[in-house]
């Protein structure tokens, strides 16, 4: 018996377990950046692949998600798991765009880790002056 055996072992005999409302859920970091033709997302989705990941643009609302789950390996003999805390992971953001962004012209690149999606801008129309007449 190793140490982290010996904690987890006494944390789930003392607490009965972790429930699950103390299990944190880590969003992923997103930085944006407004350029004069675009604006340009950069998420930090470390240990994710492009297959993990969904986007999805419908009324405005840009929205990233991705549900990783376990994946089922063989054990050899006489292995066992200690700790295994990384057996899934699920998120979704939603981001209001604003009215300028060309919703069909968003384009998306994962690369090392990071989802790059640019939202090219388009030219909103001009404010119409609306005439009054006299009654």
């Amino acid at each position: 018996m190793n140490e982290l055996s010996l904690f987890n072992s006494l944390f789930d005999t003392a607490f009965g377990g972790m429930p699950d409302s103390w299990k944190v859920t880590q969003m992923p970091k997103v930085d944006v950046k407004e350029g004069k033709d675009s604006y340009a997302l950069q998420m930090d989705l470390p240990g994710c692949t492009e297959k993990d990941v969904n986007i999805e643009v419908d009324h405005g609302v840009l929205t990233i998600s991705s549900a990783k789950t376990e994946e089922k390996e063989e054990k050899k003999d006489g292995e066992k798991w200690l700790i295994r805390e990384r057996s899934s992971s699920r998120f979704t953001r939603r981001f209001t765009l604003p009215d300028d962004v060309d919703q069909e012209k968003i384009s998306a690149v994962f690369k090392n880790g990071v989802l790059n999606v640019t939202m090219n801008r388009k030219e909103l129309p001009a404010p119409k002056r609306i005439a009054i007449e006299a009654a």
